[in-house]
């Protein structure tokens, strides 16, 4: 599809909005309904490492799920910013209802962006819209490990007919889901780099879990490792090259949702950080606890953690109907950066809430606890390690011009 037909998609969007009625609740009060079912079971999905049943029920009860389908396929048409705004919402309720969130999110935005004018992704759509299907993502296996732009696994052809198996180490949430979205060669003599998309249903799969999941945080989002078969159609490929998918749209909105939600998960410590020195100011007549500069270096930190978000977030959707600009070395080192860089700021922020609350912080058993959130937000500089993305950037960076002003 070129960018004059995506415009118009977009366009044809826009003005089939269904107008907003009083009896429709906006998408921030469906999140926040969604982050009270979240928050009111966090502690027991972290303590017993299970999926969160409520959160994910109370996202199909109001229509989150599909919220980004467009309105001609039964969705709700939403932009990334306000999928984003739903991640920072549940991640600061529930870490790993945030992330579910965040990670089947990334998959209905490849899906609507790049399933567009393919009659089998265009029904998976409107199945999304209506039954409020969950996809996982299976991107790791193997000995790969972060490294999604090779594959080992390939899709075999017998006609119309393929059918993949591969060693998933990680399908996070992969036994709850309702289908998965999948990455694999194109073919047996292809390379390892040349992939292609896969949108599969539950009937058109089975998995064998191989490994388990018991992990110091998001043990909520269940991210054993399965062995995963599947038979199906042809037409479940998507009609573009993953190079393309993963350049325009895999990257850039996991690392803005995924972002969204350690900012969440930030928020939420930030909070408890508040809550502790507003009660011992109160308990010394006024004189704030020796932790008092360290919520203070919290909150600042917390803050330009969101205008590095919101600026990403604005970025994008400047250039969202322009590939060129989406493929530029300029725009692909600002994202990769992004997700170091929120990564890294949401660990500071937690750890500064921690040293804020001191003991009361670090116990598990107070209302000001921060284990729960220190543990969970230190999955994010490894969910695909910092290190490998600051690596594969060296020769891209050296060739982006540094810029001559502010805004530039």
């Amino acid at each position: 599809m070129n960018v004059q037909e995506v415009q118009f998609r977009s366009l044809a969007r826009e003005s089939s909005r269904v107008p907003f009625s009083p009896d429709r609740a906006s998408f921030q009060q469906r999140a926040a309904a969604v982050a009270e079912a979240a928050a009111s079971e966090a502690e027991a999905v972290d303590r017993e490492a299970r999926f969160p049943q409520k959160a994910i029920d109370a996202a199909r009860a109001e229509r989150l799920l599909g919220a980004q389908i467009p309105i001609e396929f039964g969705g709700d048409g939403a932009s990334i910013s306000e999928v984003a705004d739903m991640c920072y919402a549940l991640g600061r309720a529930c870490a790993s209802a945030g992330m579910i969130f965040a990670m089947h999110q990334t998959k209905i935005a490849c899906l609507v962006r790049h399933g567009a004018g393919s009659s089998w992704h265009e029904r998976l759509m409107r199945r999304v819209a209506a039954e409020q299907m969950l996809l996982a993502s299976s991107t790791t296996e193997g000995q790969n490990g972060g490294n999604i732009r090779f594959s080992s696994a390939a899709v075999e052809r017998e006609g119309a007919e393929i059918s993949l198996v591969r060693d998933a180490t990680v399908i996070s949430y992969g036994a709850e889901a309702d289908g998965i979205v999948t990455i694999a060669r194109r073919s047996d003599d292809a390379t390892g780099s040349d992939q292609v998309l896969l949108a599969i249903t539950r009937d058109d799969y089975t998995l064998e879990q191989t490994l388990a999941w018991e992990t110091l945080g998001m043990r909520g989002t269940c991210s054993a490792g399965f062995k995963l078969s599947f038979k199906g159609s042809a037409e479940q490929i998507f009609p573009v090259a993953y190079e393309k998918v993963h350049a325009q749209t895999m990257t850039p909105v996991a690392h803005l949702c995924w972002s969204s939600v350690w900012a969440g998960i930030a928020a939420a410590a930030v909070d408890r950080a508040q809550l502790f020195i507003r009660k011992a100011a109160r308990g010394a007549g006024g004189n704030l606890p020796p932790g008092a500069p360290h919520f203070t270096a919290a909150k600042m930190t917390l803050t330009k953690l969101r205008a590095i978000i919101a600026a990403n977030l604005d970025s994008f959707a400047a250039r969202e109907q322009d590939e060129r600009a989406l493929s530029s070395i300029d725009f692909q080192s600002s994202i990769n950066l992004l997700k170091v860089e929120a990564s890294e700021l949401a660990v500071t922020v937690v750890m500064h809430a921690m040293r804020g609350c001191g003991l009361s912080g670090y116990r598990n058993d107070t209302d000001v606890s921060v284990g729960r959130h220190l543990r969970d937000v230190l999955s994010a500089p490894i969910m695909i390690n910092n290190d490998r993305i600051l690596a594969s950037m060296g020769s891209a960076t050296l060739m982006s011009a540094v810029p001559a002003s502010l805004r530039d």
